[in-house]
């Protein structure tokens, strides 16, 4: 048989990925796709060649990290049908892609009624998970312990930690919040009322999407009601899933027909979310027959003396896949390993090098500075600013983070659901006059009511609310049709927007934003969740980058570049202490992690890389009589046997405009002190 056309742009390994097992669902399959190695686009051409092959694209299910990845691989299906058939499917018949979370929301959402749910839940973003456990801490008195008890962040991260890993809660204290160890018993009581609160508020956080969906696939005939729903399930970024997720992809799939996972273990590197590179490492003997596995290791992205550095960090991991990625892209340059003096001339070389790469037509879009911690970059963007030089650091305040946003987004929820007592403590103290106990008393009056919403036309008004409280329940209570509800609460917070914030035209163009986002749901209920679970990144996403120019360097951690490309790539601090983090090498897998951190950066560079080795770092908390610098090593991940593939050199700065001064007479120092005793 012709081999169909749109397969032959792929190399011989992302076909066979592809093509594995057409025809009846095929027994389970990992694909091992090395950085820059097309992943993407051989999951994208494997759901179309199931499609062309006549998969029934409803009942395929396509879980990613993002909606925006989801959203992408569903826009690339859709090309490719289009290409191999004439006419290709719409996005929206692939109706199961997306995130674990959002799958689940909607599962909940669907089967509620068989689980003992309601419908209506809502669903609380991390600081309205923290704001639901602080005020559990307070009902329990724990924040009038004699010693200090941990904060309400601290509690909803080993709460997190806990569900995710799936870990004894002891366990995870030991492990990962020692100093918190003392509080077990309190701590279990704590998320006792806190899960009792989210229950009697109709609210689910976070994690409960996935708990709450592990926990019914436990049941067999849910399990097989569900799983039976689809044909195929795809998932990307394998590596960077949980205990609790790996569950639930086994209860859906128990034999692995059908199942196709993709992803690298050499770039697991979100332990801190409770992910494991266990899963992937595992999967191929979860089954029966095992797993195959297909490794895609040709690269698309990077130059091969790149490619041989970054082989040689990687080589030395304690477990993987073995895989050492090639390419055609031939070039002459090695990486290069630069050593520096201190921070500051690391900081100075590294802008020298941004803007002689721009003035060779480098544009600063193509070039990028990472690093392992967001402290790491203060000296260099010191030094970006002193040169005028324009940047994005990625990790600044997010969108939804908003007050105004929250704000906004609260009062939809309370619309929906008055039961839920963190948007509505949020939404009442709006209004002028109205505190906490009076917000309080009105949402106890809500809660004692059979239908809450209409409870709130008929409850007492607060004392001091005065003329704004009919206007607040006309909003809440409204039946306008989805988008035009927006537009009501929106009508009823603008005056507040402008009493509350003194940039509030800034803010408005927010709201303005979201109200465009909103736009493209069909409903309040789609709207909320995808916001939540997947939020914008940050206010300048939506508005553009907040800068005159055109043109701007990218400053990055190395989580967050991830996934991410550019021509040119800086990696500061490559030292022990910063990579490996000092935070980071308690433990082996620790270490493991930290090592395919140093991988996951280097892999980010298509052209050139140079790796930064600062010799001493200047800091604050010494001791007022010790020496407020320290001195590091070369990281351990670079050890004398590789340094072969890279340029070695060492940089200090020119010291301009200085005259040179003759040397002084010889002075002998030591006999001047020995004549001090003579």
């Amino acid at each position: 048989m012709e081999r169909a056309s749109y397969l032959d742009k792929l190399n011989d390994n992302q076909r066979a990925a592809v093509t594995f097992g057409t025809g009846e669902p095929p027994g389970p399959l990992l694909v091992i796709a090395g950085a820059g190695s097309g992943k993407t686009s051989t999951l994208a051409h494997r759901v179309a060649h199931l499609v062309v092959n006549g998969a029934d694209p409803r009942r395929i299910l396509l879980m990613t990290f993002s909606r925006r990845a989801a959203s992408e691989l569903t826009r690339r299906v859709e090309r490719i049908t289009a290409a191999a058939l004439g006419t290709g499917i719409a996005a929206e018949a692939l109706l199961w892609a997306g995130t674990f979370h959002g799958i689940g929301a909607r599962i909940l959402r669907d089967n509620a009624a068989a689980i003992g749910l309601d419908p209506d839940f809502s669903i609380h973003d991390r600081e309205d998970s923290a704001d639901l456990m602080n005020l559990c801490r307070h009902g329990l008195g724990l924040s009038q312990t004699a010693s200090r008890f941990p904060a309400k962040s601290t509690c909803l991260a080993i709460y997190s930690r806990k569900i995710n890993s799936e870990a004894p809660l002891g366990d995870v204290l030991r492990d990962h919040f020692p100093w918190c160890a003392q509080w077990e018993t309190e701590l279990k009581r704590l998320f006792g009322a806190y899960v009792e609160a989210k229950q009697a508020q109709n609210v689910l956080d976070y994690d409960d999407l996935l708990l709450a969906w592990a926990q019914v696939m436990a049941d067999p005939g849910f399990a097989a009601h569900v799983g039976g729903a689809w044909d195929h399930v795809l998932i990307d970024e394998y590596q960077d899933t949980n205990r609790l997720q790996a569950r639930i992809l086994m209860a859906l799939k128990p034999d692995g027909r059908g199942l196709t996972v993709v992803g690298d273990d050499a770039q697991s590197i979100y332990a801190f979310r409770a992910a494991t590179v266990r899963n992937i490492l595992d999967f191929p003997g979860s089954f029966a027959p095992p797993a195959d596995v297909i490794t895609l290791d040709r690269n698309y992205r990077s130059t091969q003396p790149i490619l041989a550095a970054a082989n040689a960090v990687i080589g030395a991991a304690r477990e993987r896949f073995t895989k050492d990625l090639w390419t055609e892209r031939a070039s002459a340059e090695r990486p290069q390993l630069v050593t520096y003096a201190t921070e500051a001339d690391q900081a100075r070389h590294v802008v020298d090098r941004v803007l002689e790469d721009r003035e060779t037509g480098t544009t600063l879009k193509e070039q990028a500075v990472l690093f392992r911690t967001s402290s790491h970059s203060a000296q260099l963007e010191a030094e970006l600013t002193r040169r005028n030089v324009p940047y994005v650091k990625f990790g600044g305040l997010k969108f939804l983070d908003s007050a105004h946003v929250k704000d906004l987004l609260a009062m939809l929820r309370l619309g929906r659901n008055p039961r839920d007592r963190v948007a509505g403590f949020r939404v009442l103290q709006l209004i002028p006059g109205v505190g906490p106990k009076a917000a309080g008393h009105v949402l106890d009056a809500l809660d004692l009511a059979p239908d809450p919403r209409a409870a709130l036309r008929d409850v007492a008004p607060p004392p001091r609310s005065g003329s704004d409280w009919p206007a607040f329940v006309a909003a809440m209570t409204t039946d306008a049709p989805w988008p035009a509800a927006l537009d009501k609460a929106r009508d009823w917070y603008d005056p507040h927007l402008a009493r509350l914030h003194e940039d509030s035209e800034a803010r408005r163009g927010d709201l303005d934003q979201l109200a465009q986002i909103a736009g493209g749901y069909a409903s309040a209920e789609k709207f909320l969740t995808d916001l939540t679970l997947d939020p914008p990144d940050a206010t300048s996403d939506q508005a553009g980058v907040p800068l005159k120019d055109e043109d701007y360097l990218i400053l990055s951690t190395i989580h967050s570049a991830k996934g991410q490309e550019w021509r040119s790539v800086h990696v500061l601090n490559c030292v022990d202490g910063c990579l490996p983090s000092d935070l980071g090498t308690g433990t082996t897998d620790e270490v493991e992690e930290e090592r395919r951190l140093l991988y996951v950066a280097m892999t980010r560079a298509k052209d050139r890389l140079s790796l930064g080795v600062p010799q001493r770092f200047y800091v604050t908390h010494q001791s007022r009589n010790g020496d407020r610098h320290i001195y590091s090593l070369r990281t351990r991940f670079i050890p004398a046997g590789i340094l072969d593939r890279f340029e070695v050199t060492h940089w200090s700065p020119a010291r301009v405009g200085e005259v040179p001064r003759p040397a002084p007479a010889p002075i002998d120092i030591a006999a001047q002190m020995r004549d001090m005793w003579a």
